[in-house]
């Protein structure tokens, strides 16, 4: 089997099994290509195409294999190929990040102020969304790192590494009776006033449905955004209570109070992913590290030849990850 016809069976099956249009492409001639691919299944003893007269008809369940296998080996070529040339390109180029609301607009922007400080040649392209865009932008393969908390079951084909954890927040306006009360806010204080928070995820029920649930509450949710800057807008409205991600506090005094809700609701973590055969450039490394320090190179690297999920998450099950609170506070390490 040689590379040429790997890539004439390629060009076929990408031309709607159409031998002109694929010689065409290749820049070839047409009984070329039909030669070739008889030399092919010869050589591999079955038929990837069925056949109508002389034209290719459809193809086979074997050839379906044979095209999957093919695809794979031809990006792995590619990389290759590429290698010399990002050794000379690695200050150049661009990284396409997905993420959510609040990463982008509480977290990322130092990292990205850093990075750009190191690599200004390197285009950074931020696309914000619920983690089911994310899911959607990965799965198309239009962005090279996504950054969110949860739904991992979204990303069965990513590597997902941890880089840090977080609580939620209440917020309220200042004349709120909660913003006075001195006791420590439960559960039960927060199921006596609509609640204002993130869209849940359409993958199953929420951790914070759950918490309320777990004490037999039920929580009066009326209203759901995927941006905090949109929940707070409704708080000041007074259409209920604001639950956040503790980082999306507000940090200048303003008509809002931040209350928090560390141990009401389960901790989440954030996670970076990216596709497993993901072509590496030396920037990428470097933003990852910008992100959560202890993905270091070798890190990373260990993960990205990770046989499944399981494998990674058993190389980050004793690192410390860190806690992070409003205005971009480091509060504490947590395994």
């Amino acid at each position: 089997m040689r590379l040429r016809q790997i890539r004439i069976l390629l060009a076929i099956a990408e031309n709607g099994l159409n031998i002109t249009a694929a010689a065409e492409k290749l820049f070839t001639s047409q009984p070329g290509v039909s030669k070739q691919l008889k030399l092919l299944e010869e050589e591999l003893q079955l038929k990837i195409f069925s056949r109508k007269g002389k034209s290719l008809e459809a193809i086979t369940p074997e050839g379906e294999e044979v095209i999957r296998r093919a695809e794979n080996i031809m990006r792995e070529v590619e990389a290759i190929q590429s290698l010399s040339q990002r050794l000379f390109e690695d200050e150049e180029g661009a990284l396409a990040i997905a993420t959510t609301h609040t990463q982008a607009r509480y977290v990322l922007p130092e990292v990205i102020a850093a990075f750009r400080e190191r690599y200004p040649k390197i285009r950074v392209d931020l696309h914000q969304g619920t983690s089911e865009q994310i899911a959607s932008m990965a799965a198309a393969r239009q962005v090279d790192f996504a950054i969110a908390s949860g739904s991992n079951q979204l990303f069965p084909d990513w590597a997902l590494l941890p880089c840090y954890r977080w609580d939620r927040a209440i917020i309220v306006p200042r004349a709120h009776p909660l913003a006075s009360q001195k006791t420590a806010l439960t559960l039960a204080d927060l199921a006596r006033y609509p609640l204002v928070t993130y869209v849940f995820s359409f993958d199953g029920e929420s951790s914070l449905k759950k918490a309320f649930a777990k004490r037999n509450l039920e929580p009066d949710v009326v209203f759901t955004a995927r941006d905090a800057d949109v929940i707070k807008t409704y708080v000041r409205m007074g259409l209920g209570v604001g639950i956040v991600a503790s980082m999306a506090e507000d940090c200048d005094g303003g008509d809002l109070v931040a209350l928090s809700a560390a141990g009401l609701f389960p901790r989440s973590t954030t996670w970076v992913g990216f596709p497993r055969d993901l072509l590496w450039r030396r920037y990428m490394y470097d933003f990852l590290e910008l992100l959560a320090p202890h993905l270091e190179k070798s890190v990373v690297r260990s993960a990205a030849i990770a046989e499944n999920q399981a494998v990674v998450d058993q190389l980050f099950a004793a690192t410390p990850l860190p806690l992070r609170g409003p205005c971009n506070q480091t509060l504490e390490q947590a395994v």
